[in-house]
């Protein structure tokens, strides 16, 4: 147990003695212990309340920690296992006093460094042989592992005199994983057919794709060509085949984790990184190639020597957690990305045709690296190139001209953007399927540019 640090009230009674003893020299009082003679009366009163506060100092400090000893408290801490970046999270803190006597404390938990919080600390009194929870919220600013220490307490003393300074609880370890809110919102939207409120498209299926669904009533507008002519003449009406897209493909994910990617959004704060932005993209539409029955997988590159990350293409929903498992630790380095050394890499280790969909922060000064890249990726896989650009020079393209600084900003952003675009446009050889997205519009993007993929049959 560390030592007991002085309360407030014993700060304030020391402050008080000592002013007491300030205005008795004001006033002439002699304070010196007599030699002979008679005594002044602040010469016996101060040594006196001195030996007075201090028997009754240890009394309480002996009588406190025997009633602790006999009874100490209990403090449990409840928080899920994993949290979602960027989302507020309530933790719950349970407090039980067994004793016969209240407790009255200042209770400080240890939150780990990267997560932001609102309602520490907290005076806390918890009446005797009762159980008292408090509750306070984090915000998870950065993903990978995460850890909370122990809950830290100062317990006043029974009688006032001084805090003893506790640690309680276990310590514990959780996960922050990218933000679930996007997958959430599309399997919700998704089962109410309102996609496009997220900006998503969907398009009739009926008659389409390449793999048999099942037979139905033939319908007016039906292709004659899909008409079953046993089936009809087995149920005395026209009966057609549906189909449906091409399932068993794959879909890989090239995820550039350079210093490209480190670039963020300058005023969010939380999760605001472009590599961020990228992830919840991979997350969302590897969400959605696994519903439609496809195999996703993910290869990254531009990682530091030993820690690139090698996720083999599976199938089925429980994929996702997976994935998520696999990645959700992952941060951009600062190292060049060898876009060469990544695409024949790719090449060597999953030679079976796949949409290729790599994810990166396209520079001009990149395109002498990254069009030898893509031509050889395009050999063999289809490819798609998804590049964030940075929103801030859309805010300065968007600014009001009224003054002439503002102007030349203006100008300065157009003129960028314009040469960025017509740069990306030749790396990619004007294919219709690359983008080039801020990132918040990223998300939807990929999952058009997937739709349109699998509606062409361009796998």
């Amino acid at each position: 147990m560390t030592l007991p640090l002085p309360s407030r009230r014993s700060v304030w009674v020391l402050t008080l003695l000592a002013f007491a003893c300030a205005v008795a020299l004001l006033l002439g009082a002699s304070l010196s212990w007599p030699s002979g003679g008679a005594a002044s009366p602040w010469a016996w009163a101060l040594p006196g309340l001195l030996i007075v506060g201090l028997g009754w100092l240890i009394y309480d400090v002996a009588s406190s920690r025997r009633a602790w000893r006999a009874a100490p408290l209990r403090v449990r801490r409840l928080l899920p296992h994993a949290l979602a970046l960027g989302v507020p999270t309530v933790v719950r803190v349970e407090i039980e006093n067994p004793g016969a006597q209240p407790c009255v404390a200042d209770l400080f938990d240890e939150v780990d460094p990267a997560f932001a919080f609102e309602g520490l600390p907290q005076r806390i009194a918890v009446p005797a042989q009762s159980r008292l929870e408090l509750r306070y919220t984090v915000t998870a600013r950065q993903r990978g592992p995460a850890r909370f220490g122990r809950v830290q307490l100062r317990r006043r003393s029974l009688a006032g005199s001084f805090e003893q300074p506790l640690l309680l609880g276990e310590p514990c370890e959780l996960r922050v994983f990218p933000n679930f809110a996007a997958l959430a919102r599309y399997a919700w939207l998704a089962g109410d057919q309102r996609l496009a409120q997220i900006g998503i498209k969907t398009y009739a299926q009926r008659g389409s794709g390449t793999d048999f669904r099942q037979l139905s009533e033939y319908r007016t507008g039906d292709s004659v060509r899909y008409i079953d002519w046993k089936a009809t003449l087995r149920q005395g009406k026209p009966v057609v085949r549906e189909f449906q897209d091409e399932r068993d493909q794959r879909v890989l994910f090239l995820l550039d984790c350079g210093r490209r990617m480190r670039a963020d959004e300058g005023e969010r704060a939380i999760g605001g990184s472009h590599f961020d932005d990228a992830l919840n993209a991979l997350m969302l539409l590897s969400y959605v190639a696994l519903r439609e029955g496809d195999e996703v997988g993910v290869v990254t590159f531009g990682n530091p020597p030993g820690q690139v990350r090698h996720f083999a293409p599976r199938k089925g929903l429980g994929t996702l957690n997976a994935l998520m498992n696999a990645l959700y630790d992952l941060q951009p380095s600062a190292t060049h990305s060898d876009y060469a050394a990544a695409v024949q890499e790719l090449a060597r280790t999953h030679p079976r045709r796949a949409l290729v969909i790599m994810l990166t922060n396209f520079r001009d000064e990149d395109a002498d690296e990254l069009r030898p890249a893509l031509q050889l990726l395009r050999r063999r896989h289809l490819t798609l190139v998804a590049s964030l650009r940075e929103r801030v020079i859309g805010n300065l393209a968007a600014q009001t001209l009224d003054t002439p600084r503002r102007g030349i900003e203006v100008a300065a952003a157009h003129l960028f953007e314009q040469t960025r675009r017509d740069a990306f446009a030749r790396v990619v050889n004007h294919d219709a399927l690359s983008i080039d997205v801020e990132p918040a519009q990223l998300a939807t993007a990929l999952v058009n540019r997937y739709h349109a993929v699998k509606r062409a049959g361009l796998l």
